[in-house]
């Protein structure tokens, strides 16, 4: 399958250039097939009614920053961003975009957007109705953004069509560590792929994001763990016989077909791709 780096490090508060900059150079220190960054990583979190003035487009300026980056190392790179929609003028989305070196711009827009207590994505942006499934190098990978993972049935549709790992990009407080830390287990083990998460660290405004980057096997057994608060990354390689061996073992998606309750329509779609993506 495929080598996965965990990059977590802390986000200059709207600096793009930064961002990118810091970007580049955690790439530069391991090998990889893809590099993953955290939600809104291009510009942080905590940028509130800045995101108007900061987002761009998939053709902008910044996605040819990562493209070129992601020729130059062979690898793909998912990372975080606020992007404007493609077909609904006006529409901001919370987005997970992934560049590959073939120049593919693969897209996935936030379903489940957090706008409670401290949260106020609601105000921002708007709320996807659709899952993306993204590819690379053959090896199918379901893309989910922070608060997604509390929702099983979007996990449970990836692993349905096909996912071989559910990746997801958080900005979590220490306040949800607890919520995440067990969150990510269960997904894994629920859908016996593996789950893999990558979180803020530091503080920006009055949050304080933990960190602690992390990634499960198909068995829910813990692959690695970055530490908390501070810069850190963790390589790990993802491995279809162990995969394999996991949904023999507890064959919880062969079981989905059988469920009385039909999660996401029960089963794959006869055209199961949803990839939003494009050539550059």
């Amino acid at each position: 399958m495929i080598r996965v780096a965990l990059c977590q490090t802390p986000c200059a508060l709207g600096d793009k250039e930064e961002n990118l900059s810091r970007m580049r150079r955690m790439i530069s220190k391991q090998d990889a097939d893809l590099y993953v960054f955290p939600e809104l990583f291009l510009t942080g979190y905590m940028i509130r009614d800045e995101v108007f003035r900061l987002a761009e487009d998939l053709n902008g300026p910044s996605v040819d920053a990562v493209a070129r980056m992601s020729s130059e190392v062979g690898a793909s790179i998912l990372f975080g961003m606020a992007a404007w929609d493609d077909e609904m003028p006006g529409a901001l989305r919370n987005s997970a975009v992934m560049v590959s070196p073939d120049g593919r711009v693969q897209r996935y827009d936030k379903v489940n957007l957090a706008n409670f207590g401290p949260f106020e994505e609601g105000l921002y942006y708007t709320p996807s109705d659709s899952p993306a499934l993204m590819d690379v190098d053959g090896t199918k990978i379901g893309v989910v953004i922070c608060y997604d993972l509390s929702f099983p049935e979007l996990s449970k549709w990836y692993a349905l069509q096909g996912a071989e790992a559910i990746v997801c990009l958080s900005a979590s407080p220490i306040t949800s560590l607890q919520t995440f830390e067990g969150l990510i287990p269960a997904r894994a083990m629920e859908n016996t792929a593996y789950c893999i998460y990558v979180n803020q660290a530091g503080t920006q405004l009055n949050q304080v994001f933990f960190g602690g980057a992390e990634a499960a096997d198909p068995k829910g057994v813990r692959l690695t763990k970055a530490a908390y608060f501070r810069e850190d990354m963790k390589v790990i390689d993802l491995d279809r016989e162990m995969l394999l061996s996991a949904r023999r073992g507890r064959p919880t998606l062969r079981d989905s077909f059988r469920s009385p309750i039909r999660i996401c329509g029960g089963h794959p779609a006869k055209n199961p791709t949803h990839l939003n993506d494009r050539k550059r």
